[in-house]
């Protein structure tokens, strides 16, 4: 993801903090994300990416759906995780417990999902995608998986002093979050 910062027309940089909601009628917000009320911009990812997102996507999506545990939300789903200035994120995956569905689900909501998933693409920086995790992680989301195609491997997330690095047969969980899902790193990228 390459950030690039984006300000309103005529106005300097310095000047204009948008807010979630401006953002959310703004067109930019269909490709781009909202990081302390400045606009940067996503690059759109590989066909690799896709694939990955999608497979993992559709598995978490079948378990939750089977088990009626809530929501699976794609790339395009903004969350409002901090505010004043506001960060909107829109992760490759979002899984938002039933009891936690927002009552008004229009525009960005504010809450963080309890699984977010991101898949990292070849010109990911390493610092962005800790970046994100990090916001993550302090807005309350439970648990984040990174996807690395690459290295065919899923680093997870519980806090920044709690994470594993799998790979293999080794057993991707959904712990407390996801009861009872669990697939091998393997298969997600089969």
């Amino acid at each position: 993801m390459e950030t690039v910062t984006l300000t309103a027309p005529g106005k300097p940089e310095a000047q204009k903090l948008w807010t979630a909601e401006e953002f959310f009628y703004h067109p930019l917000s269909a490709n781009c994300e909202l990081v302390r009320g400045r606009i940067v911009s996503v690059r759109l990812s590989s066909y690799e990416h896709g694939v990955v997102a999608l497979k993992l996507g559709r598995l978490i999506g079948n378990f939750v759906a089977e088990h009626q545990l809530g929501d699976v939300l794609g790339a395009e789903t903004g969350f409002t995780i901090h505010t004043d200035p506001d960060t909107v994120r829109a992760p490759d995956i979002a899984f938002v417990a039933g009891a936690r569905r927002p009552a008004s689900p229009q525009g960005f909501v504010r809450l963080a999902p309890d699984l977010v998933v991101e898949v990292a693409s070849p010109h990911d920086q390493a610092d962005e995608i800790q970046a994100k995790v990090e916001e993550f992680l302090s807005a309350g989301t439970k648990m984040v998986w990174v996807v690395y195609p690459k290295t065919r491997s899923v680093a997870v997330y519980r806090s920044l002093h709690d994470v594993k690095i799998l790979r293999g047969d080794d057993a991707l969980s959904g712990e407390d979050v996801l009861p009872g899902f669990e697939r091998k790193v393997n298969e997600i990228f089969e």
